[in-house]
């Protein structure tokens, strides 16, 4: 075996497009992934290096610029760019769900105006559910919007975006009672508008703030940021899909299939750990031998892999069923608990494979036992996928008596 994490029944398309990608990631991320994230430095020319790969417009049709691909292809791509530095992962994957919601839920104009941007990288996406106080629990939204006239006035704070600052388009949810009497069930009056924006930090349209982004312990060099609302005007004609009130479902749309990436970031940071836990037993040497020859190391080798494995072969299998037209935030969600919780699992094992040296800046595996919390938390914490997971089976196994 060559590889963990392989992939049975891909086309020679996607073959060569994972192909490349790993090739990309190995000569352009990898070697400079540490550095930069040291510095919290954003990665622009790994950045423009995707963009002329194409991969910003990989699942857009191709009617609209882009490569017109699978949900698995995308994936499968996202573990590579994960393996190299899981931010970079995260700069796509945001641009992604938002093409992905407009894809599914825009108007004909919304595409016509928006997709091929997207595709090119002209235009790089941001999406904006959560609050300072929301946490968890989306139908507490308290951003509202109000019609006036043919505009809505917007006003609100939105918390955790992930590329807050260099984005030009940010979907934004947030309350609209219009045509909604009182009563009506939460997430029943909620919208998404499509607000363009300048890049960068301070007010970046009238009405609209971007402060400076958020200090985190991992996930760095991508910005992280919050979103101000005071008064901000936004036409009717962005709203996404055209009509008030679906914006919970088309959130929840595209935060399923942020879920599959987010279990493909979680499968690609612990193939990276694996890779370096490896390749240290290897090269270290204890009591007169290799630690890989040691049984307690090649019994911790023999679990991150089993692990690795088992998430990747759940994360596939979820991309598949959505990719397949059927529901699958059973799928996605158990994809995404798995894949996240053993990523940590599997990058600790490695750290202590490490020893001391895990512990110094010099070696890469303390960038990833940073990164790896995030993931647990990202696009809905273990709890929130545990609540999706066990309704979804009680739909499933109904007890008739």
């Amino acid at each position: 075996m060559a590889r963990l994490a392989q992939t049975a029944g891909l086309t020679d398309i996607q073959q060569e497009i994972l192909s490349t990608v790993r090739d990309f990631v190995d000569k352009e991320i990898i070697p400079v992934a540490t550095e930069l994230e040291h510095r919290d430095e954003y990665p622009q020319a790994i950045v423009d290096g995707l963009r002329e790969l194409g991969l910003f417009g990989l699942m857009i049709p191709e009617e609209y610029g882009g490569l017109g691909e699978s949900l698995l292809t995308y994936a499968l791509c996202v573990e590579e760019i994960a393996r190299g530095w899981m931010s970079v992962s995260g700069i796509i994957n945001t641009h992604f769900i938002v093409a992905y919601m407009l894809k599914q839920h825009g108007t004909r104009e919304q595409k016509d105006h928006f997709l091929p941007r997207m595709a090119a990288g002209d235009i790089r996406g941001a999406f904006s559910m959560s609050e300072p106080a929301l946490g968890s629990d989306v139908s507490a939204i308290t951003s509202k919007a109000v019609k006036d006239g043919e505009e809505y006035v917007l006003d609100g704070q939105k918390m955790w975006l992930t590329n807050g600052g260099t984005s030009s388009l940010v979907a934004v949810l947030v309350r609209s009672d219009e045509g909604h009497p009182e009563g009506t069930a939460p997430h029943r009056s909620m919208t998404t508008f499509l607000v363009e924006k300048e890049p960068g930090f301070g007010e970046v349209r009238p009405g609209l703030t971007v402060p400076g982004k958020i200090d985190k312990m991992g996930y760095k060099g991508v910005d992280t940021t919050e979103l101000i609302m005071d008064g901000l005007r936004v036409p009717a004609d962005r709203v996404l899909g055209g009509v008030t009130g679906r914006g919970f479902y088309q959130m929840m749309d595209g935060v399923e299939v942020g879920r599959v990436n987010v279990a493909a970031r979680g499968c690609g940071v612990a193939q990276r750990a694996f890779e370096l836990g490896v390749r240290y037993a290897q090269q270290r040497h204890t009591f007169g031998k290799q630690i890989a020859q040691h049984q307690a190391i090649q019994f911790k080798l023999a679990e991150m892999a089993t692990k690795v494995e088992a998430a990747h072969a759940m994360m596939v299998n979820a991309a598949r069923k959505k990719d397949s037209g059927q529901r699958n935030d059973l799928e996605a969600g158990m994809a995404k608990y798995l894949a996240s919780e053993y990523c940590k699992e599997v990058v600790e094992d490695a750290f202590r494979i490490h020893g001391g040296y895990g512990f110094s800046k010099e070696y890469e595996i303390e960038r990833l036992y940073r990164e790896a919390p995030m993931l647990l938390i990202g696009e809905g914490t273990a709890e929130i996928q545990k609540m999706i997971i066990g309704r979804r089976l009680l739909e499933e196994y109904r007890f008739q008596g």
